[in-house]
């Protein structure tokens, strides 16, 4: 990380750091599980290196273990809740027919080759009948039984490749009402098997809500039940159909967001070359994941995850793969939840390779269909390499990370530095559905990356705006620029048109890039079934708007703007100058209704205390690095140093605590913690606190005060002179983490 700074005087922040409490809440842990800001899953039961700092823990799985792990975790006063599989799982008792008495192997997914498509040996993704649903739902009722208080209902995914299993050809003649196509066979066959597909997943879904919903009324509870799924743009990318956005009105009370560095790290092309965009990508995608309940007002927490599910890189290509997706995330102001981890066993208990080694171009999903015996799906390091367990430097900063975590629920938000602000790209669930031969869209998925990320490599805040949720009132009324494109995609329906136009009229500006070349313009759809008979959904939208079928360039509509360009956004991706020609029609449509244009080479976001920032590569010719001046402590450091300035170089993450957010409060309170706090009381002279954390890791703690400890006891101990240091206002006390707590007390000079 190339953070650059000072040493911090004492008699500069005598003033500023009486008492400063950058991290009030880190101690209302009541209000903080009230609200379940962090959460975590695990299939197994607590332990002293998985006490984590977080409120409610997601049990996975539905197996008769269930009870004893809850129970374990229960214990140690997490809120318990169950998740599990929907599309995958251990449920051999219902493909052998030990649940009904009937084989289901003919809902194991397949390909055109008549190959299963698999999550494990004996694993297969299931193509759900209506049997499927209520098979889920008696391991559902033994969750809840054992007391979950909610569902968490992970990954409904179906393959764009499978579709020709036995189930999918009865489900599509029951669907259509009439017999099954191959979905390689044209373009209409794939996107109606999309659809199928689609709808299958919803419908499984939804028989699983109902039936937690009415046993929570039974039951004189109310259960809740979440869809941890990955975002649109990733699905997409890996060739993946699910129900996405439909999910909110069929039950689902939410989503977990899944974009950690598997998902962010895979290629795209901007400016010709193709490679791994890890910050930019996540971005988009967290934002696409938060655009997604934005119109329903329901919850979505945000998963990071410290490591990944390939186990062939090393520690250090996971930390800072990691801090790119954390900072992404945190930069989505709107969201205060996360799922701080996956698997915390084999974060803080697994090893990984000294040096990261040969790394598989197939995406994760595709490698966890090729078992080889590690646990990990197809990953498995050559036995030859060297594998060490995490980091004591990482233990520690994820453990800082993780308090500040629970304290992103600020009331004061802002950006510092930015590009214009309120712009949006168009997206639909049906990127989902154009992804599979006989005419697969951009392998790359250039058609999105083409319109968003030459905006986000130039600061611009930009975000996924979900087109099926357009419609909602006042949804589309916080942009100011649109962009959109059919290549890849296409309307579920002719009202978003309608709402659409009506933005435009009052004020908005559109930018349409699309060649009208995708061979998904034909199929069978409602812009060309009677009574319309339009060539592409796109001529559609501007006869809504009234102006020629084919026209480019800029159009003056009611008090907005259309700026149509007639060039393909995936061949933009691949030009060298395609991202200065989309940000040219752009600059040209903000510029039509009055909108300031505004580039920069690094993002900054304040909430309250917190300053997430990043430096970006490949962005403003020639600019200077943007410089953060002030007083911080670095959460992304181990150490927690005090620094002065902050260089935002490109590909620099830096998550700070602003130390002068709050520099009028007297009391001395603790800023930053590498443990769990609690019950934090303080006075003029004394302050004292709990801790507790993961085993075998070691605490920082800093306080800020303007006055000099005189006793310090740690574990009702007299701390050693190691163990403690006072400069510049900032106390750091260094102890070892326990799971079964610390108590600790400081009383400072008169």
């Amino acid at each position: 990380m190339k953070i650059q700074g000072r040493g911090v005087t004492l008699a500069a922040f005598l003033v500023l750091l009486c008492g400063v409490s950058a991290a009030q809440q880190i101690s209302a842990t009541k209000e903080r599980s009230d609200d379940q800001r962090l959460s975590f899953q695990t299939h197994a039961p607590w332990s002293p290196r998985t006490n984590l700092n977080g409120d409610v823990v997601m049990s996975y799985g539905i197996d008769p273990g269930l009870p004893a792990n809850l129970a374990s975790w229960r214990a140690r006063g997490y809120r318990i809740q169950v998740m599990t599989g929907v599309a995958w799982g251990e449920y051999q008792d219902y493909l052998y027919g030990r649940f009904d008495g009937k084989n289901h192997w003919d809902q194991a997914q397949k390909d055109r080759n008549g190959k299963l498509v698999q999550h494990g040996v004996d694993v297969p993704y299931i193509s759900p009948g209506m049997d499927y649903g209520n098979y889920l739902t008696v391991g559902i009722k033994r969750a809840l039984d054992a007391g979950a208080e909610a569902v968490y209902l992970e990954e409904p995914e179906f393959w764009a490749r499978s579709g020709w299993e036995d189930n999918f050809k009865r489900e599509w003649k029951a669907y259509y009402g009439e017999e099954w196509q191959a979905p390689d066979s044209s373009p209409d066959a794939q996107y109606r098997a999309s659809k199928l597909k689609y709808m299958l997943y919803r419908r499984a879904l939804a028989q699983i809500f109902d039936f937690a919903k009415v046993y929570g009324k039974e039951h004189g509870r109310t259960i809740r039940c979440y869809v941890p799924t990955h975002s649109l743009i990733n699905y997409a990318n890996w060739r993946i159909v699910s129900p996405e956005s439909s999910l909110i009105n069929v039950g689902a009370d939410g989503y977990i967001a899944q974009i950690w560095t598997g998902t962010a790290r895979e290629p795209n092309y901007y400016k010709g070359v193709l490679k791994e965009r890890t910050f930019e990508t996540a971005f988009l995608e967290y934002g696409a994941m938060q655009n997604l309940v934005r119109a329903s007002g329901r919850r979505v927490w945000y998963l990071n995850d410290p490591i990944e599910d390939n186990p062939n890189h090393d520690w250090e290509d996971y930390r800072t793969n990691w801090e790119s997706t954390l900072t992404a995330s945190l930069m989505q102001p709107e969201v205060w939840r996360y799922e701080i981890m996956p698997w915390p066993e084999r974060i803080f208990n697994g090893k990984h390779p000294v040096k990261s080694v040969f790394v598989s171009t197939k995406s994760v999903k595709e490698q966890e269909q090729v078992p080889v015996g590690t646990g990990l799906g197809g990953f498995g390091a050559a036995p030859d390499v060297e594998k060490v367990g995490i980091p004591k430097a990482y233990e520690t900063e994820l453990q800082s990370v993780i308090s500040a975590l629970g304290d992103m629920k600020q009331s004061e938000v802002h950006w510092d530095s930015a590009g214009t602000e309120n712009l949006g790209v168009l997206v639909s669930d049906t990127m989902m559905f154009e992804r599979a031969d006989p005419s697969p869209s951009d392998a790359a998925l250039g058609s999105f990356y083409g319109l968003a990320m030459p905006l986000v490599k130039r600061g611009i805040p930009v975000e996924p705006v979900q087109i099926e949720s357009a419609s909602a009132r006042g949804f589309l009324a916080r942009y100011k620029l649109l962009l959109l494109t059919y290549e890849g995609q296409k309307p579920p329906t002719p009202e978003f048109h309608t709402a659409l136009a009506k933005w435009v009229r009052e004020g908005g500006a559109l930018v349409v890039v699309d060649k009208d070349e995708d061979p998904y313009n034909a199929v069978r759809e409602w812009w060309n079934t009677a009574p319309n008979s339009f060539k592409s959904p796109r001529q559609h939208l501007f006869s809504i708007l009234g102006i020629e079928p084919d026209a480019t360039g800029l159009h003056r509509i009611g008090r907005g703007v259309l700026v149509s360009a007639r060039v393909s956004p995936a061949a933009l991706t691949r030009a060298q100058d395609g991202s200065e020609s989309l940000r040219q029609l752009t600059r040209q449509a903000a510029t039509a209704v009055n909108l300031p244009w505004k580039e920069t080479s690094a993002l900054v976001l304040r909430r309250g205390p917190y300053v997430i920032a990043a430096g970006l590569d490949e962005s403003v010719p020639d600019a200077k690095p943007h410089v953060l001046h002030g007083h911080f402590i670095d959460l992304f450091d181990a150490r927690l140093p005090a620094l002065t300035s902050v260089t935002l170089g490109p590909n620099v993450r830096s998550l700070l605590i602003d130390l002068d957010f709050r520099k009028h409060d007297r009391m001395p309170r603790v800023v930053a913690a590498a443990c769990r706090v609690r019950d934090e009381r303080a006075s003029i002279h004394k302050l004292s606190f709990q801790t507790d954390g993961i085993a075998d890791t070691n605490a920082v703690v800093s306080i800020a005060t303007s006055r000099k400890p005189k006793e310090i006891t740690i574990g009702r101990k007299i701390a050693s002179r190691e163990q403690y240091d006072f400069s510049a206002g900032i106390l750091q006390l260094k102890f070892n983490n326990s799971p079964d707590g610390v108590p600790v007390e400081v009383v400072f000079e008169q």
